[in-house]
Order: C-alpha cells, then structure tokens, then sequence
C-alpha cells in the first residue's frame, strides 16, 4: 500500500477514478464520497473520524463483524501454511476436506456432497451446469 493521503487527496481520487455501484453520479460530483478507514466489531470508521454502524455487515459478507481477534488469528495462520488452492483436477486441502465434512454433518442426509465455488457468479453457473447434466441423464 502506498502512503496514507489525506481525506482531501483521497476524495479527489476517489472521485477521478472510482465507478461505485448504486451511485446517483449527479449527487456524488456535487457532494463527494466518503473514505472508510478502519472497521471495527459493528462499526465503520470514515477518514473524517466519524464512527458509523454498519447495518450492512459490509455487504453482507462481515456478519461476524470487523476485526474479531479469532478470525483473523485463523486467516493469518491459513495464509502462512496455504493462501489458496483450487480442487480442480482431484485436488484438496485439509480446510476444505473438514469443511465439507462439517457441511454435510449440519445438513439433511440427502446432501452428502459439498460443490465449493469462489464466487456468487460461479455457483449460479455451476448451477446451470448441473441442471444441464441432470437432464442429460435423464434423456
């Protein structure tokens, strides 16, 4: 990361360089954004120093909240032994063999396989795939 900028420099940037989703552009020009800083447990912190609750859990992907000591004790250990690979090609890792253990422990007996996916764009197609192949096997 590169030196901090001040909340000024920041905006400008922000605002040069930066298409943000659900964005009224007329209103962003007029009014500016604002530089989230830090998080922490349930609240956001902005570079004009105003703590904020985040209602959003970040976008619905921090639910446990920010900055809790557990997990990112286990990210900093699972990014020190193996960041990342794929289970393409008969592959695995121990995180994933326990998860999808785990998964199929805490769901209906019908669901004894765990299809992993990085994102909500490969899950839906992944989906269609499997709805290709069920009705090839069907006929």
């Amino acid at each position: 990361m590169s030196a901090k900028l001040d909340t000024k420099a920041l905006k400008q940037l922000d605002q040069a360089h930066h298409l943000h989703p659900f964005t009224d552009f007329a209103d962003y020009a007029r009014h500016g954004g604002r530089i989230v800083s830090r998080a922490e447990h349930i609240y956001i912190f902005d570079s004009d120093g105003n703590k904020i609750q985040d209602g959003m859990s970040g976008l619905w992907c921090c639910n446990l909240g920010y900055s809790q000591e557990r997990i990112k004790t286990a990210v900093a250990d699972q990014l020190a032994e193996l960041p990342f690979y794929n289970n393409f090609f008969r592959c695995s890792n121990q995180p994933a063999t326990e998860l999808a253990a785990r998964l199929c422990e805490v769901t209906p007996d019908r669901f004894q396989r765990v299809f992993f996916t990085n994102s909500g764009s490969e899950a839906n197609d992944t989906q269609i795939k499997f709805v290709h192949r069920y009705f090839d096997l069907l006929g």
